[in-house]
This record gives structure tokens, sequence and C-alpha cells, in this order.
């Protein structure tokens, strides 16, 4: 199979891509998916990028791609896309920063058909370069597993489990297992777990924390989310250089998420867990920045936030996809 066309009618997987200023890395991607064992279809949603993101892919006229012309945040983005998803597909989230093997979205398919219970499916992600083994398997946030993430991080990697939200020891990522949820880095969504959950939060959540939601509501619906270490993909992600701002939003989204669900004082617990990860690395000039702001509710608006969606992006909400034509905001 290949990356099939727009308006191709045989196409198992709708794989949307929310870009931003991602010229450099988009163009792999695309690629990769070209020679993917089971067909798919591109779709590009562009949040308004300064760079040659636009350029790169109209260079895959296959790719159906919609240049939002403002920053709708990640969720935003992808429910965007959605709209352009057919009934009967299944509903694959990719960010443009990966590349994945030709077999990945195979084999992640063949755990959503092989039970209906299955609403997600997550592949084992290894980094670009050294092919080291990213740790994007979760447990449900705690407030013990917030402190445990603040004081040891990536150290003490054999703690207890109540200790620890992200999933560290080799042998949870050996075998296939069901867990709370998994990097929204790439994801397989079923077409009935995509139609059961519907949006993403994009009102809360401009960037992170959106696949935990996510995976939360898909849960408590009845839905499992699945591990395939056979599937895998190629990331390249932030490292170290992710902007100040950004290492904020992670840790102020962690505690809107937890607050949705707990009652104030252990919300409080948890804010307070979640902090002292920047206290405790204040030589680091990203978590001086973070502190007073994570600590501080009244300033969590200085954090990036969504564009409102134009009104011209809004009118083609729930549109059916009729070509392979660049969408802008003002038109096709």
């Amino acid at each position: 199979m290949t990356l099939l066309d727009a308006d191709d009618q045989t196409a198992r997987i709708a794989a949307i891509i929310v870009t931003y200023n991602s010229a450099a890395t988009l163009g792999s991607l695309l690629a990769s998916l070209d020679a993917s064992t089971v067909g798919v279809r591109a779709i590009v949603v562009d949040n308004g990028s300064a760079d040659d993101t636009l350029e790169v892919a109209a260079g895959e006229p296959r790719a159906l791609t919609i240049a939002t012309g403002a920053n709708l945040g990640y969720s935003g983005g992808i429910n965007i896309g959605r709209s352009y998803v057919r009934a009967g597909e299944h509903v694959a989230i990719l960010n443009p920063d990966l590349t994945v093997e030709p077999d990945m979205l195979e084999r992640l398919l063949e755990v959503i058909e092989a039970d209906p219970e299955v609403g997600i499916a997550v592949p084992q992600l290894r980094r670009l370069g050294d092919g080291k083994r990213y740790n994007g398997l979760r447990r449900e946030p705690s407030v013990a597993r917030a402190l445990g993430e603040s004081l040891f991080g990536d150290r003490w990697t054999s703690r207890p489990r109540w200790l620890a939200e992200t999933m560290r020891a080799d042998s949870e990522y050996e075998r296939p297992r069901d867990i709370a949820w998994g990097s929204g880095a790439a994801l397989l969504i079923s077409n009935t777990c995509n139609a059961a959950i519907g949006e993403w939060d994009a009102e809360t959540y401009f960037l992170y924390a959106e696949e935990t939601d996510y995976a939360r509501r898909a849960r408590e619906a009845g839905f499992r989310v699945r591990y395939q270490p056979g599937a895998c993909a190629h990331h390249e992600g932030s490292g170290s250089g992710q902007p100040a701002p950004l290492v904020a939003l992670v840790s102020v989204n962690r505690v809107r998420y937890y607050e949705r669900l707990h009652g104030r004082a252990s919300t409080r617990l948890f804010h307070l867990a979640v902090t002292a990860q920047h206290a405790l690395r204040m030589h680091d000039p990203r978590h001086r920045y973070s502190l007073p702001i994570v600590l501080n509710r009244s300033r969590w608006s200085e954090l990036p936030a969504g564009d409102l969606i134009p009104d011209s992006i809004q009118l083609r909400r729930g549109a059916a996809v009729q070509s392979s034509a660049t969408f802008t905001s003002d038109g096709p």
C-alpha cells in the first residue's frame, strides 16, 4: 500500500498531522507514510507556520492540507482534522517530527480490529538518531506519583509504581499491555472510539495533557488503551531545547487535568508536588522562570494559549473531503 490521495475511498486510516513551523521534518514523515504497508490518507493541519511548512506540504499533492492561518494548539488542530475524517476510517494522530516504520500502522490496526474494546493503540517510540527508547507509557497521575517524578525524575528507575507516573522499566516495554495513556506523538484511534469520544478538549489544553484527558475519557466510555511494542515510530522531540513557557505549561496543564477529577485538598497537594520539580532544579533557567508562574494561578494566563478558530474554518467543520487541494482560512 501507500500514501493515498485525499479523495481515495479505500483508505482505512486517516492520519492527522498538526504542524507548526515543521518544514524541517514534515517531508520525512510524509515519505515514511508513503512506505506504509496499509493504505493511509494524510490530513495536514497547519497552525499558522511562519516557515516553509506549507510549501513542504504542497510538495506532496496527495495530502490534504488545511492552512488555518492561526495557532489553534494541538487539540484544536486535531479537531479541525477530525472534521475531514470519513465514517469508518480509523484515526492516526502523528507528530510532524516523527518517521514511522512501514508496518507501524498495520500493526496498530491489527490491535484495534482484533478487539473492539481497544479504542486507542500506542506504538513504541524510539529517538531519531540514537534509536534509544522513549519512555512514552504512563500511569494515571496521583499525588505520590507527581512527588516521585519531581524528586527522582529519570533516576531510580526501579522505584515502586506508586512513585512513578512514567513507566521506565525495560520489562514494561517488552510485551503488549493495557496502559492508562501514552504519548500523543503517535496514536491510532478506532473509528468507534473516535465517534464515541468526539472532539479533543482544545479549550482547556492548548498543548500538553490533551492525550491524558482523551485517554481517560476513552477509558470511562469502556475503551481500553493498548500498547503494541511491535509497532514502532522514531521521534525527534524537543528535548532540552524546550522553551521555558512550555516547561511551565506542562506543569500547569497537569494540575488542570488533576483538578478536574479531584477535590480541593487533593489538588492542592498535587499542585505542590508538581511545583517541587521546579524548586529542585533552580540551576536551570527554564525552571527558575516556571516556578513563580506555576505557583501563582493568577499568572497562568501568561502562558501560551490557542487562537480563536477563524470563521471560515468553522464553516468547514464537518465538511466532506472532495479533493486534495490546499485549504486556507480564506477558502480553497
